[in-house]
């Protein structure tokens, strides 16, 4: 049985990218021996960890790996977010160590810290769709952390590194959609060394119910970035402007999004906040649809997976890969701040046999494209590529 090492910096706040490791490392944890090294982003010694930001390298996390990787003996090294504990160092030993390297992309972080150019990070645009900075013709530099110099500054740091290990290692990129493929090779990346390998999905045990044909939920990460007021906004306008509206999540815009919406004002939108994700999903079992509106590419879309999952439809914009996870010709997508066309699929959802039938589809469909067979099908060919 092939031994698996997966590495992962978890996020401050938990989003998709840690729920779909999680259940990545359920469905291979069936078919190969894992070990897991979770990294996280706290800071005990802050001169200490000043000196690793400088240097790249994490001496703690070096010691960690090489320690794992003298007891497991591991074939591969299954790495995803490294961004900040987990540091560079982890493929200087995984190198020394000589194991092979598998590394899975989940944004577009890579590229966005790839300059401390402000006009070369934006390439002439006026905002960035990777992750969201925009245009300021008085900047050049390129704050990516726009409250933080100094922390923009170490991820840059930190990112230009990581784009030259990334592009010029030999080793494979994992991505999710054929978008990012093509992302990759535009930027002058070897497409032999990439894979499309979407993020593994469970069918979801929860009892599905359309009892409650007047809900629609969003879940994620509640920052401006997403689109969540403008989401709300269409939803006023539209046909259904009665029907009750949940928001559940976490970030930045969380208090700012209560003051515009306050209950008293608004008594059918529900800014939740925090759920887990055994929560949220249950909240959307006993919906009628889900709704984002991101202003930027997104990866694989979780929350609307799993939506899909769940029998339910889901409104989203043409953007990135999302249109992947879904079956052709699909209704309820959105052209991307085109909010009058996002009006229309709120108001398209009145049409209750036309929710329900495409809501079997999207089961139908993400079902078979994230099929457990399938996946380690795939998985296998990938490690088989790498031992050639």
């Amino acid at each position: 049985m092939k031994k698996i090492l997966v590495i992962h910096n978890r996020y401050q706040i938990t989003g998709g990218e840690d729920i779909a490791v999680t259940n990545e490392i359920a469905l291979l944890k069936k078919f190969y021996d894992v070990r897991t090294v979770y990294f996280e982003n706290t800071i005990k010694n802050f001169l200490l960890q000043v000196l690793f930001f400088l240097t790249n390298n994490n001496s703690q996390s070096y010691r960690i790996i090489e320690k794992e990787l003298i007891e497991f003996k591991p074939d591969f090294a299954y790495i995803h977010n490294t961004w900040f504990k987990a540091s560079l160092s982890i493929f200087k030993v995984l190198k020394k160590h000589n194991i092979k390297i598998i590394l899975k992309l989940h944004n577009f972080r890579y590229n966005c810290t790839s300059s401390y150019s402000l006009s070369t990070h934006l390439n002439n645009k006026k905002i960035c769709l990777a992750c969201g900075l925009e245009n300021n013709k008085y900047s050049l530099f390129n704050k990516y952390f726009v409250d933080s110099y100094l922390k923009s500054f170490l991820v840059i740091r930190y990112g230009k590194k990581y784009f030259n290990v990334i592009k010029n290692e030999v080793f494979k990129i994992l991505v999710l959609t054929k978008f990012h493929k093509d992302y990759l090779i535009n930027l002058g990346f070897d497409q032999s060394k990439i894979d499309i390998f979407p993020n593994y999905l469970e069918n979801s045990e929860i009892d599905n119910d359309n009892s409650n044909k007047k809900h629609i939920v969003y879940a994620g990460r509640i920052s401006e970035e997403k689109g969540i007021k403008e989401l709300i906004e269409a939803f006023l306008k539209s046909e259904i402007r009665d029907w009750k509206f949940s928001i559940i999540g976490e970030g930045p815009a969380l208090e700012e999004l209560r003051l515009k919406f306050p209950k008293i004002k608004y008594d059918n939108i529900n800014i939740v906040g925090g759920k887990s994700n055994e929560e949220t999903l249950k909240i959307i079992s006993n919906s009628f649809a889900v709704a984002v509106a991101t202003k930027l590419f997104e990866g694989q879309p979780t929350l609307l997976c799993e939506a899909s999952m769940l029998n339910k439809v889901s409104i989203f914009p043409d953007s990135g890969g999302i249109l992947e996870f879904f079956p052709n010709n699909y209704p309820f997508v959105f052209k991307q701040f085109d909010y009058s066309d996002l009006l229309k699929k709120f108001n398209l959802l009145s049409n209750t046999e036309l929710v329900l039938n495409q809501g079997v589809q999207n089961n139908a469909f993400i079902s078979e494209y994230l099929n457990q067979d399938k996946q380690i099908s795939k998985f296998e060919k990938i490690l088989n590529d790498k031992t050639k």
